[in-house]
């Protein structure tokens, strides 16, 4: 019988379950060069991170003057990053090992993110990720991305599990504030090591300092286990 109770877990992907990052960064500079902004930076992108891609080129449109309508801004991101994703995505080796520890209990399991549906089905056969994750969010198929708790809420629905039973894992402050938001505890282990102080990841029930390098599927199992517990 699993030690975890009635809880469901979802996950971000983008920075907590592959390290994406540097495919969307490499896909953001492209596209900018391309519509006439030369000089996109790792700095510049490090602002996006957590953001879903629609709002993310919306900001874009704003911030450089950009003409193009944002859906083909958005296509044109979401190709150059699909090209990069289905030949160079990386999985946390630990949050693997974590995913199949959870499906060794029967947990109920779903991606929540700010990805297009595409991208995140790409990403999880890429990566076999797809034997254990079936339940999809995409922030395109609800009417606010995250800081937003709307993600993480359709999640639980799709999951027929209750917010307080769900336990959301997020590496960036919006998810951790939408995580908040949406009544869900939340395991932060942050990709920008500098935003660990933030006040989004304040409310963190487990919030692991040092990222990835400091994660183990262990601990974080560990955790689940504790706050499963009857007080």
């Amino acid at each position: 019988m699993s030690t975890l109770g009635g809880i469901s877990v979802v996950f971000d992907l983008d920075g907590t379950l592959v390290d994406s990052e540097p495919n969307y960064y490499e896909a953001g500079r492209q596209t900018l060069a391309e519509y006439g902004v030369p000089g996109f930076t790792w700095a510049e992108h490090e602002e996006y991170v957590g953001i879903s891609t629609q709002e993310t080129v919306a900001d874009w449109k704003r911030r450089y003057g950009l003409s193009a309508p944002v859906e083909e801004l958005v296509a044109a991101k979401n190709r150059r990053y699909l090209e990069l994703a289905r030949t160079s995505t990386r999985v946390y080796p630990q949050m693997r090992k974590f995913v199949e520890l959870l499906a060794g209990e029967g947990v109920p399991m779903a991606v929540a993110s700010g990805s297009s549906r595409e991208a995140i089905g790409a990403i999880l056969s890429r990566t076999g990720l797809d034997a254990h994750l079936r339940t999809l969010v995409s922030a395109d198929e609800v009417p606010h991305g995250k800081p937003a708790p709307d993600v993480f809420l359709e999640a639980a629905r799709r999951l027929q599990a209750s917010a307080a039973d769900c336990v959301v894992v997020e590496d960036a402050a919006p998810g951790a504030a939408a995580a908040h938001a949406a009544g869900m505890r939340c395991i932060a282990v942050p990709y920008v090591a500098a935003q660990a102080d933030g006040p989004e990841f304040a409310t963190a029930g487990l919030l692991v300092r040092g990222g990835q390098a400091e994660f183990t599927a262990r601990a974080a199992y560990d955790w689940l286990a504790g706050a499963t517990r009857p007080s």
